[in-house]
């Protein structure tokens, strides 16, 4: 059983990972139909990655609450809802609001995951 649950785990950390080079990719394609510059594609990085660190550093708080289980599901849902988000905006602020979920998902479940596979169960050290 252990070991279906580590496969499960490792195709999570795998279909996670795809979508975080998807905006470097599909970005010169983007920025001309949004009529935004190159360079905004750093805005969304920045709030792709400051989601990232909030929800791992608030992420322990919420494994505590809801158990791991859940709180990758709702991680996954809301990277997967985003990313559909993604695919639809039509302007670069819609852009904007989806990497607030994007990134938001993904951190949590990566620190949860990452948690879980270890054993720690967020024991934080203390002298």
């Amino acid at each position: 059983m252990i070991h279906l649950l580590l496969i499960i785990i490792y195709i999570s950390f795998i279909s996670l990972g795809l979508p975080d080079g998807l905006l470097g990719s599909a970005w010169p394609s983007m920025y001309g139909p949004l009529q935004v510059p190159v360079s905004y594609a750093g805005i969304l990085s920045m709030l792709i990655s400051g989601g990232t660190v909030v929800s791992a550093l608030l992420c322990e708080r919420l494994v505590k609450k809801l158990g791991t289980g859940l709180v990758t599901a709702i991680s996954v849902a809301m990277t997967a809802v985003a990313l559909f988000g993604f695919s639809s905006s039509t302007a670069f602020w819609q852009l904007c609001l989806w990497s607030i979920p994007y990134g938001l998902g993904a951190g949590s479940v990566d620190a949860a995951l990452n948690n879980f596979v270890t054993g720690s169960r967020f024991q934080t050290f203390r002298p």
